[in-house]
This record gives C-alpha cells, sequence and structure tokens, in this order.
C-alpha cells in the first residue's frame, strides 16, 4: 500500500530490512528540503520572520508526537538523536542519580545492545545489579516470568516493546501494571513498536519511552524521550549549552529552563524534528491500527510460503510482528544476504545488536526479514522462488 509515495521503490529493489531503517515518502523529503531551501534559520534564537517559522514548525512537530503518543503535556517530548541517546539519557540523566548499590535492573538477553550496554556501564559505576527477566520456548517475555524475576530489591524493568530479532510484542501493560504495584519503574524501548502499533502511554501508564524517526518514515539523527512529567524534576540533562540555560554569571551562578528545552541545549536536529512530524502525520493518514494488521498479514503469508523450503528454519514464527528471522541449512547467514542481494531483496544478516540471545538460541547469525506497509505478497513470492533455487549453494561458493 501507499508504495508510490516512495521514491525509492523506483528502483528495482525489494526491501525487506524495514527493522534497521524505512524508506522516507516524498512528502516527508519534501519538508526537509522546504527548510533548508526557505526557511533555515534556527530554532528559539531569532526574533525575525523566518527564524520564527521555525520555532513555530519546530514546537508544531512536538505538538504532533505528542498527540501521536497520546501524552499528557508536550513538555514530556524531548527531542534526542534517536532510541540510543534516548536510553543512555535515562540510565545516566536519571537513574544514576535513583538507584543505589545492589538495586536490581531487570532486563531480558534478547534486548538491542542500546538497553543492555548503558546499564553495565551504571553497573560498573555504581554497583547496581542487572538480571534477567527468563524466555519462554518461543524466546518470548511472559508476565508470569517477569513475576518470577522481580524480588524486593528490583527497581526497574527495561524492555523493548517489540524485540528486533524474535519480534516478539511484550505484554507492556500487564508488565507495566505489576511493577507500579511493587514501585518498580518501567523503561520501555519502542524502537520497533511505535512505527507499527497504536501506542498510548498514559493508558498503558509507562514512565519512560524510546524511539526514533528513521524506523517510520522520518529522518535519520532524530529521535524521542517521552518522560512522564511527574518524574521529570528528577531527570538531570546530561549535556549543557545554549539555549537550556535563562542565565549564568562569573561565579558559576545559573539558572536552568525547565523541560523540554533543558534538555534540548545547543541547535537541535531542526530539519529532522520537521520531517519526523511530517511522517506521524503521513502515518496518522494510513492509520497504526491498519498498518499493524497489513503487517501481520504478511508475516503469516511469508511463514506459509517459507515453510515450502526444508532447508529454511524459522527461529520466531509464533511472534506477531512483521520480522522474521531465519537461517539456510548448510548457508552462512551473510552469504545468503549477499546472494539475495544479486536479485535486489535486501535484507538483514548478523546478530542485529542483540549478541548475548545468540546463547539462549544457540545460533550466533541469522537472516532477518522485517517488513513495513510498502511491502507486498508479490514480494514475498519472488523471496521464496529466488530461495527455491535449487543450485543456490553452487552459486554462493
Amino acid at each position: 500500500m501507499h508504495r508510490e509515495d516512495f521514491p525509492l521503490l523506483k528502483q528495482n529493489i525489494i526491501y525487506f530490512d524495514n527493522g534497521a531503517t524505512t524508506l522516507k515518502p516524498q512528502v516527508m523529503i519534501n519538508s526537509i528540503v522546504d527548510y533548508y531551501t526557505n526557511y533555515s534559520a534556527n530554532a528559539h534564537r531569532g526574533d525575525y520572520d523566518i527564524s520564527m517559522k521555525v520555532d513555530e514548525a519546530y514546537e508544531k512537530a512536538r505538538i504532533t508526537i505528542q498527540k501521536f503518543i497520546h501524552a499528557n503535556k508536550t513538555k514530556e517530548i524531548i527531542f534526542t538523536s534517536g532510541t540510543t541517546d534516548s536510553l543512555n539519557r535515562i540510565v545516566f540523566g536519571y537513574f544514576k542519580h535513583q538507584l543505589q548499590p545492589g538495586d536490581e535492573v531487570l532486563l531480558t538477553v534478547s534486548e538491542h545492545a542500546s538497553n543492555l550496554l548503558p546499564w553495565f556501564e551504571l553497573e560498573d559505576q555504581i554497583g547496581i545489579k542487572v538480571k534477567y527477566i527468563s524466555l519462554d520456548e518461543n524466546y518470548e517475555v511472559t508476565i508470569d516470568n517477569v513475576k518470577k524475576a522481580i524480588t524486593e530489591k528490583t527497581k526497574v524493568i527495561s524492555l523493548s516493546h517489540i524485540t528486533n530479532v524474535i519480534g516478539d510484542i511484550r505484554p507492556m501493560r500487564e508488565i507495566v501494571q505489576f511493577a507500579h504495584q511493587h514501585n518498580i519503574l518501567c523503561v520501555v524501548d519502542g524502537a520497533q513498536s511505535v512505527p507499527h502499533l497504536p501506542i498510548d502511554v498514559q493508558s498503558l501508564d509507562f514512565d519512560f519511552l524510546t524511539f526514533s524517526g528513521h524506523k517510520m518514515c522520518g529522518p535519520t539523527g532524530i529521535g524521542i524521550l517521552y518522560v512522564k512529567e511527574k518524574l521529570l524534576p528528577d531527570l538531570k540533562p546530561i549535556t549543557y549549552g545554549g539555549g537550556m540555560n535563562a542565565s549564568f554569571t562569573p561565579s558559576g551562578e545559573r539558572l536552568y529552563q525547565s523541560s523540554p528545552d533543558l534538555y534540548e541545549a545547543g541547535t537541535q536536529h531542526i530539519a529532522g524534528a520537521i520531517g519526523l512530524g511530517v511522517a506521524v502525520d503521513y502515518l496518522n493518514q494510513i492509520g497504526m491500527d491498519k498498518i499493524h494488521k497489513y503487517e501481520a498479514e504478511l508475516k503469516e503469508y511469508a511463514v506459509k510460503r517459507l515453510h515450502e523450503i526444508p532447508q529454511i528454519t524459522i527461529y520466531n514464527e509464533h511472534s506477531k510482528s512483521g520480522i522474521i528471522s531465519f537461517n539456510y541449512e548448510g548457508i552462512f547467514a551473510q552469504d545468503l544476504a549477499i546472494y539475495l542481494n544479486k536479485y535486489h531483496i535486501c535484507v538483514r544478516a548478523g546478530s542485529h545488536c542483540a549478541k548475548i540471545l545468540n546463547e539462549e538460541i544457540g545460533i550466533k547469525n541469522t537472516c532477518r526479514i522485517s517488513f513495513y506497509f510498502y511491502n507486498t505478497k508479490e514480494e514475498i513470492d519472488t523471496l521464496v522462488e529466488v530461495l527455491k533455487n535449487h543450485n543456490i549453494k553452487e552459486e554462493i561458493i
């Protein structure tokens, strides 16, 4: 659907790497070109017409994103460079100042590196304990396993809403509800969920939510950190500079702004913010429910077709997102990806930044297909026919 909106699809490619980044619609591209061409001033700096136009467009994007995830106030929406940046701000700007030695943070082995490495660093710095929620036989998180992992020392649960390899949609509503009953805060990595599912942070009662623009038809280098309003007073900025202060003196006395300005020091990625706002408007016009339903249909169809190939092993056929991780017997994942590229089929191969999941599934590398709404069943048919090539191993060798 809406394939005509994407210039890159005019090339002879089949793009199945949307978990890494999505393609960009022309309307989003136009918005960035318009900014750089017609009103490329700084934000919150000038008192002339084009600067005020920038202010309006920049803050309009914030309002658009606030409404998209149903946040209560715009002060809860902080522009960052992406999910990785947002998670680091949470770990080092908030929890570094709230947690004590021996406090426990619950993760899973299927988390992205961006939701593991900052916690490892904090463990070294202040003596918290990183622990893991067990996965079930499908490598998914269940509420029962969350309950079993919680102890009286658990202070934080930090999870991907949808993981980028297994593609399981975690029961975040139930997890957050149970966590809050035990005074545990929840960090939600929404990099793989916000682009694909309707999200209501108030209904789900998220404490923190992070996501990236480039995975949802927006530009690279722009992301969002959502922080529940009541937690903002304890969130410390990790970057200091222009725009986040009201005044300062030679003696070091300083008065800082409130959120979101407090957390957006320096010149921000203005074009990225404007482009992300336009991308969100574009997704809203399509409908997030419609996107999720269509991706589920593609996943079901692809799994069915891939089962026609005995040499294919699928590691996550039961997950509900548009992600399929698989291998072809006797062919290294990267070699298979290179082979598919000869037919202009783009897939991801490797550990997908989830390196410790390898120990759980016993496989170091996989190929990954990740769908978006502009993919088609006809593209899946082409993939399957290429994989059915009886000479595939000989061609790779």
